[in-house]
């Protein structure tokens, strides 16, 4: 009896090992399978995802957008407009027709206008494929040349709805040009990403776009802006560094103005220094209200890369004064690795007595720089310069808040994301609620009271 029991234990043991073995094999099978479809989906699943997505969410738009669409179309088909179909080029740049509403020249036409809804009804486009959702926008035959590089490649995926490049204009920070814009989306587009990108357009529909053709300087709470874009305010201070006459920079904000507003020697250099630009989303908001667009937010942080680019093109130099010790030094190893024709006259941090303030200016001016960027924060830093400028033997100045915190690595920067949105100021406060509180919160509702002010007052 013993040994049939100890038979059968031997057998079922045998069974059992064969089907685990069966099933160790299977998994295997099932890995490799697994395995084969994720390197696929590195070539196939952002397409037919995104295909998939654009079918889904231009029926879901197209009935949420009904109720609005279908007297908004009533209205225009009455005063003779209706529908229009407009020449495009899409995907491998195949020509197609893309619909639109025409709406009449009204308060409610503009209205609908801003809101988009005249381009409600190429959601047939993106049902046809010759549309996306997102993508590159979409141009009319001959408006771009083919001839570029970067250009022809906007044609490897369907024309969007919503753009990477729309967006970054709303915001203010199309610093380089469309094509460049177009050819970062096509290299790293992904579902996860174009659904990022429609959420990040909802709030971009609100801010309008800076005005290529806006006056050249505007003046908001008694302050004069230069109303000029980056690569402008760049030229300006390549001129500066090439010439013989020195010239101090100022940087904006609403924050900025907030101070400016009681400090009138601030105020006073705001007005007279040889470049003011604005800085932020609260000035280019101001400027909508009072109906003086901001072309573009031209802010240190951005500027910063752009600026050392372009003393690296020409060998120049740069001094770094301000922020804790240190903290100077490590944008210095920044600019170093980065851009290294760019020579490093000296650094300073910003912690010194009224005793030794004489020192410094003459350590500046011995240096050789052609350029001082001063991290003290607003409204020191402008002062700073005003009154030491003639003693300094710079060609360009600036004070640059925060500026070296980022670049030092001491405190991050918010992702890109939330700066297309204007939200940036959103980061900094959940950063440094206790210091930033008052600036923020209180802060900004003040300046938009006082340009609402001033907007009533008719100024």
């Amino acid at each position: 009896m013993e040994s049939g029991t100890e038979n059968g234990k031997r057998l079922l043991a045998e069974e059992l090992e064969r089907r685990f073995s069966r099933r160790g094999a299977l998994r295997a099978r099932l890995r490799r399978a697994v395995q084969v479809l994720l390197w696929l989906g590195v070539v196939q699943t952002t397409a037919l995802g995104k295909r998939a997505v654009d079918i889904a969410g231009a029926i879901l738009l197209g009935v949420l957008s009904l109720p609005l669409m279908a007297p908004l179309w009533l209205w225009s088909n009455a005063r003779g407009l209706g529908l229009d179909r407009r020449p495009r080029l899409g995907r491998w740049a195949v020509p197609y027709r893309e619909w639109q509403l025409l709406l009449p020249d009204s308060r409610l036409g503009r209205l609908a206008a801003v809101l988009h809804l005249n381009a409600v009804p190429a959601l047939w486009n993106v049902l046809r494929g010759d549309m996306s959702l997102v993508g590159p926008r979409s141009v009319a035959p001959g408006e771009v040349s083919m001839a570029e590089h970067l250009v022809r490649r906007r044609h490897n995926v369907r024309p969007g709805l919503v753009c990477l490049w729309w967006i970054r204009r709303r915001a203010n920070i199309a610093y380089g040009t469309e094509a460049e814009a177009d050819a970062e989306y096509v290299d790293t587009r992904t579902v996860k990403g174009d659904l990022a990108i429609v959420l990040r357009a909802l709030p971009a529909m609100l801010y309008g776009e800076g005005i290529a053709s806006a006056s050249d300087e505007v003046t908001i709470l008694g302050m004069r802006i230069n109303n000029l874009t980056m690569e402008e305010t760049l030229d300006r201070l390549m001129e500066w560094v090439d010439g013989d006459t020195p010239g101090q920079l100022c940087f904006l904000n609403a924050d900025c103005m907030n101070i400016a507003f009681h400090n009138a020697r601030y105020r006073e250099i705001i007005n007279a220094a040889a470049l003011t630009v604005a800085d932020g989303l609260g000035l280019k908001l101001a400027g909508k209200i009072l109906r003086r667009d901001i072309r573009q937010n031209v802010n240190g942080t951005d500027m910063f890369p752009r600026l050392c680019a372009a003393l690296d093109g020409r060998g120049g130099s740069v001094f770094l004064l301000g922020a804790k010790p240190g903290v100077a030094d490590a944008v210095a190893g920044w600019i170093r690795e980065r851009h290294p024709a760019l020579r490093i006259a000296g650094t300073r941090n910003g912690y010194f007595t009224a005793e030794e303030e004489p020192g410094v200016v003459r350590q500046i001016a011995e240096s050789g720089a052609q350029l001082l960027l001063v991290a003290f924060g607003a409204p020191r830093q402008d002062l700073w310069l005003a009154e030491n400028m003639p003693r300094l033997g710079v060609r360009a100045a600036m004070g640059v808040g925060g500026l070296f915190d980022f670049y030092s690595g001491r405190v991050p920067r918010a992702p890109l994301w939330m700066r297309e949105i204007g939200m940036e100021w959103v980061f900094r406060f959940i950063q440094e609620p206790r210091r930033m509180w008052r600036r923020y919160l209180v802060g900004n509702v003040v300046f938009l009271w006082r340009v609402l002010a001033q907007r009533l007052r008719g100024g």
